[in-house]
Parts: C-alpha cells; structure tokens; sequence
C-alpha cells in the first residue's frame, strides 16, 4: 500500500495484458521488461477485494501473492495492510538452534474453536512445563473447511479459516510475550490439486523435468519463481517476525542452479530478520546431510530415532518401521552419531539410505516420539501412552526429553490427549473420493492396520474428533508433570561430550561428559554382577546419586554388593555424580 492507494504488480511473463478488477473498477497494468505488470489504484484501500483478468480471458483470477483470501482460494483477494498492525515485541531478539524444545502445533484442532485467538490462550501451560519454541503447521491458504495445510495454493496467504492475517500477528506477539518463539512449516514442494491457478499467469512455475509424488515439480530453475518463494520466506519473517522455518518435505525440491534453492530461501529468510536470530529446519526422508552441511539448514528432523523408538514401544515392524529393531544398540548409536542410516542399504527402499552426520552438533537433530504424520499413520490416531505399556512411555519420553538432540512433542503429547490425530482434508466430492482412495493405498503397507476401519478423510466427523481437550492437563497432572520435570532437568545437563553404552538388548547407558548418567531399560529387570562398562564408574571422588526416576524405586541402583548395579524393568533413571 501508498498513502495515496494500493499498487498491484503481478509476474505473468506469458501474457500481453492485463488488467485488475478492484471493487468493481477495472483498471489496466503496465508490462515490464521482466514479465511482471504494475499498476496504482487511488481508490483501493486495505479490504478491498480485486482479481486479475488474463488478456482477452473472461475468467477472472485471485492474485498468486494474496495476502488474504476472505471467500476460500476461489474468490476474490483482499488488501491487506501489513504496517498496520502494532507490534510489542520490540526488544525479541529471536532463537537460536540451543537449548530448545520445540511443540508442533496444528491451529485448527489445537482448541475447539479452531482458531488463533483461541490458541492464544492456552499458550501459558507450554511455558509452564518449559516449551520454548512452536512450531505451527501450514497455514497458507487451501479449500475446503478444514485439512492439515500441506494442500496449500496461496503461499502469501493465511487461511481465513483460523482468522485474519493480524490475528496471526497477534498470536506471534503473545508468544513472544511469554518467551515462546514461533516457526512456521512452509511446503515449497509442490502445490494443493484443487485452486491453484499459477499456470495461468506462468507455465514456467511447473516443470516435467523432475518427478513429484503429489503433483506437478515446481520449477525452481525459472529466476521468477526462483523470486516467488525467496520472497514467500522474507516474508513470513519480516511481516508476521516469525522465528524461523521448517522445510516440508526437501527431498522433492530440485533444481539444477548453481545456488540451490533452500541456499537462496534461507538466506532470504535471514536477510528478512535484521539482527534477529531465526532458524531453518529442514524435513528430508533421505537423510541428505548437505542440507546442514552446505545448504545453510540449522536442523533436520530424524526419523530414525522415531522409528527406532516406535518399534521399541510397540514391537511391530513393519512398512518402514522394517529397518529398526527398537534395540539399545540403536540409542547409542543415534546418540553418537546422529542418524543411523547414513549410507548403508535400507531394505525398505531396497538402496542405500542417508549420508554422514558424525561430527554435527546433537541439537542439529530433531527427535521426536509423535508428530502430525506418525501419529496418523498408526491408522486410529492413537497417541504412544494408548499403544504401549506405561513403564515404556514414561522411560521413552525421558530418553527424548533427557537426550542430547533437539526434543519435539506434537500437541497434546504433554498431557496424554486422549483426542486422536488423524488424516483430514475437506475436498469437493471428486477430490474427495480421490484423496480417500490414496490414503487407504499408502496406508496398505501396514498389515496390522484394518484399511476398512479408516477414517473417512472428507467426513467432519474425524476433524471434530481431533479438537484436544484442554481440561485434561488437570485430569492427566501425572503425565504434564512428568514433561515439567524431565524439561527442568534437561536445563542441568551438559551435552558437550556425549558417550554411551548397551548394557542388554534393551538396556543402555548415555554419559554425559563426567556430570549425568543415564540409563534407559527398556526390557524386563537387568542385574549386573559385574559391571565390566566403564561409564558405569563414577567420576573420581564421586559416587552416583538418583536425580530422577520414571518409577518409583525400592533399592538403590548401584551397590558395593552383588548385584552391583540392580536396574528395574522398563524405566529410565537419571544419576548424578556427588
């Protein structure tokens, strides 16, 4: 906006002409040499409501850089003034990839209104329990009443559907309010099937270069669209200050530049921030290291420590749980090293899997126990305290919330929701059939899962039964207990040297440095007459005092008699050297 009107400009190389339509005046742009067009409107003002005629096309189309879709991606754009909005957070000086604990957060079901202004408050209790960072999933623009956000089509635009663009601002002003950064997972790897209409200002936004599993491949070689999304990035950080990214899906991001594109996205991203702190975390199935290494990530997601761990809960492999065995050697491993396929053949694909990630900081891996995607792919959208034994939950969410990489929990984990979390997208009734039918083939790889019993995706029904129930932070105090003090514990430890050790198939030890040890049994009780381990001795001068325990202990765990270490069944213990 100017203060004298709204200037509209559009990248739409294939045409001739073009023309804006703003509150029902019809105003010509002028073409630039790049293939974009501009133009002022005088009587344009912030809610005017405008679309773009394409040469001689009756059809009228919504901007592809709306800020905001008031009727859903089909109708009409509206102006939006970014400068409008007061902000309070003045003195944030943004996060940095230290210290964190990250909470993924799905806006629509995270409280029964759905809504930003209702998330707002309950953002006190993640504070409480030590959550310092949210991470919200999509929230561009997509049709239909409610969906997970990965079918996006305005990338500039927040869904109407959790409210106004500035009721975003304000969500992300009152979490930095209470010392609570926030990042937003943007999805630059394709588009939603249904209301996209960049083909008809661009061919070049898509390619048949490269193959894409959801749809057509984005064209990240055009300089254009190279533009689009270096400017989508800046802007989530410059005009809502969020605190970084989270990369959906890399692995279908290709091009064939000298500077890939998740270089010139996050550069942009940082450039947007000033002399604010931001960080870039990336999703990438194959395990693609140079994304940290060279591409400027900050952090990947790990799934081989969830897949690991889920195979330790539940003791079922299959699909691509295939590769793990949920044993102690894994946990060591991955607290070693960090991913544990990392060039070895992965039976699962039948090809090699991953690439060296010895020698990267821990906290540069994301670790988790649920997130959007696992939980939803358990079929009912049961969380992990519904499908494992108690004992295993509590030592799990130790070994993620004690361990030396970046812990992530999926809304609802913190109090044991009893609400499931599963697959959702509202499409018309062709779409709809067609998104059912492929959810049910994906979801085929899982024996144990009844495909007959799935939810249907389309029905309002199995969105409503998502919506947490916040009252159960009272009802389930034990379990937000837990994550208070294991999270408060965390804040002791010092990760700068990490060792460890099994001591069964299901028993393991992690060091740190000469300070904590702890020791995860996963199994049935372990008793050690001898305990030939050296990490197992305490410091010179100290003996090894219980800091914390999963359950309840009736001996001590390390004695000068036989046994001399007596570790209970399915626990995690925390020592400290005194």
């Amino acid at each position: 906006m100017t203060g004298s009107g709204v200037e509209f400009r559009v990248w739409a190389p294939d045409h001739e002409r073009i023309r804006v339509i703003v509150d029902d005046v019809e105003l010509a742009l002028e073409r630039e040499d790049d293939g974009h067009f501009r133009a002022s409107a005088k009587h344009a003002r912030a809610g005017s409501r405008y679309r773009f005629r394409l040469d001689d096309e009756q059809a009228m189309y919504p901007d592809p850089a709306s800020r905001f879709q008031p009727e859903g991606p089909h109708g009409p754009s509206e102006v939006v003034d970014s400068d409008a909005y007061e902000w309070r957070d003045r003195d944030w000086p943004g996060i940095v990839m230290h210290d964190l604990v990250i909470y993924e957060m799905h806006v629509g079901t995270f409280t029964t209104e759905g809504t930003w202004s209702a998330a707002i408050e309950h953002l006190e209790p993640l504070v409480n329990i030590g959550i310092n960072v949210i991470e919200v999933m999509p929230v561009n623009e997509f049709p239909g009443r409610f969906g997970w956000g990965y079918d996006g089509v305005d990338l500039f635009a927040p869904t109407r559907l959790y409210g106004k663009p500035d009721d975003f601002r304000r969500f992300v002003d009152a979490a930095h309010a209470r010392g609570l950064g926030v990042i937003l997972d943007v999805v630059y790897n394709h588009f939603g099937p249904d209301g996209c209409y960049l083909k008809h200002f661009a061919k070049d936004y898509f390619t048949d270069r490269y193959s894409n599993e959801w749809g057509d491949a984005i064209n990240f070689d055009a300089a254009g669209v190279r533009e689009f999304f270096c400017e989508n990035a800046a802007y989530w950080i410059d005009e809502f200050h969020l605190d970084g990214l989270r990369l959906d899906a890399t692995q279908s991001i290709e091009d064939r530049c000298r500077q890939h594109i998740v270089t010139a996205v996050q550069r942009a991203a940082r450039a947007a921030a000033g002399d604010r702190t931001i960080i870039i975390v990336a999703e990438n199935e194959p395990q693609d290291v140079r994304l940290i290494r060279e591409y400027g990530v900050d952090a990947m997601w790990n799934d081989d420590w969830h897949h690991a761990a889920m195979v330790a809960a539940t003791g079922r492999r299959e699909a691509y749980y295939f590769d793990y065995r949920g044993a102690a050697q894994e946990f060591v491993s991955a607290a070693r090293n960090g991913f544990l396929f990392q060039g070895q053949r992965y039976a699962w694909q039948k090809k090699r899997r991953g690439s060296s990630s010895r020698g990267l900081d821990r906290e540069k891996l994301v670790c988790y126990l649920q997130n959007h995607d696992q939980v939803a792919n358990s079929g009912d959208g049961q969380r992990l305290d519904k499908i494992t034994s108690r004992g295993k939950f509590r030592a799990l969410t130790a070994l993620l919330l004690l361990g030396p990489n970046t812990p992530m929990l999926y809304q609802g984990q913190e109090f044991a929701a009893s609400a499931p979390f599963l697959y959702f997208a509202d499409h018309n009734p062709e779409l709809a059939a067609a998104v059912e039918k492929g959810r049910r083939q994906f979801m085929q790889q899982f024996p144990s899962i009844d495909i007959e019993k799935l939810p249907k995706p389309h029905d309002p029904a199995t969105f409503a039964l998502c919506k947490l129930d916040h009252s159960e932070r009272e009802k389930h105090a034990e379990v937000v207990q837990l994550h208070r003090d294991l999270i408060r514990l965390r804040r002791d430890l010092d990760f700068a040297t990490v060792d460890g050790a099994t001591l069964s198939d299901r028993a393991f030890v992690l060091r740190y440095s000469d300070s904590h040890l702890l020791l995860i049994n996963l199994g049935p009780r372990l008793e050690l007459d001898v305990a030939p381990e050296p990490l197992l001795a305490p410091p010179i001068g100290s003996r090894w005092q219980v800091a914390w325990s999963s359950e309840p202990l009736a001996e001590p765990i390390e004695a000068d008699a036989d046994p001399s270490w007596r570790i209970p069944g399915e626990v995690a213990v925390l020592l400290r050297a005194k």
